[in-house]
């Protein structure tokens, strides 16, 4: 059995979407003074590796405590999308099926340029994003999670498409993944988002198993 770790590393320097200051670390009790060591944590609920609720944008949608856990613990995809420059369209998708199917009740990890963007650099404007008729493709497709390589899984789409529709269908969104050392093919995935109660997101430790 093999582990590999896919999250976004968390430090103060971690990238946060359209570089706004996500992570804070306080010192409580330090060993010289205290013999002890304590520390406080800020984050942003987006920081790095994170579940999207329903709540992010619908009035009434489903809080981050209200996420159901088995969507994030599976069997799962990851598809290598690498030669795609801006765009995850429905073609794209399509064309990707001659190497592997989507199918109902899949976790599909999107792999693309976006993981060799290093987890500290400034935030890149210009990501590959899930376009809306990619999210509608996979929705067609009855996928019950989908996760992507950047601080976001849509950009430069008015109302903001895919996240709606995908979140509409009860499609969990993970978006922060740390993909460029993983091929393509099956894993076992686990995401787990921190349990707090009633906001529209939470980082996630995700892992990807091989072997079992």
């Amino acid at each position: 059995m093999k582990i590999i770790d896919i999250s976004w590393p968390i430090s103060v320097e971690t990238t946060g979407y359209k570089d706004r200051k996500v992570v804070a670390f306080e010192e409580i009790k330090s060993f010289d003074v205290d013999t002890v060591r304590e520390s406080a944590i800020l984050l942003n609920s987006h920081t790095g590796t994170h579940i999207d609720a329903p709540s992010h944008f619908i009035r009434d949608g489903k809080t981050i405590d209200q996420v159901a856990l088995s969507q994030l613990v599976g069997p799962c995809k990851v598809v290598d999308l690498t030669h795609v420059a801006e765009e995850i369209t429905a073609e794209v998708l399509q064309a990707k099926e001659s190497e592997m199917s989507f199918s109902a009740g899949d976790i599909i990890l999107l792999k693309t340029t976006n993981s060799a963007i290093l987890p500290t650099d400034p935030f890149s404007p210009r990501f590959v994003y899930l376009h809306h008729s990619g999210a509608e493709y996979l929705l067609q497709k009855k996928v019950q999670a989908v996760g992507i390589d950047y601080l976001g899984i849509e950009r430069s789409q008015p109302h903001h498409p895919t996240h709606i529709d995908l979140m509409k269908n009860n499609v969990v969104i993970i978006e922060g993944l740390r993909l460029q050392s993983v091929k393509q093919g099956s894993y076992f995935v686990c995401c787990l988002p921190l349990a707090i109660q009633a906001l529209e997101a939470a980082p996630a430790r995700a892992i990807l198993i091989e072997g079992i």
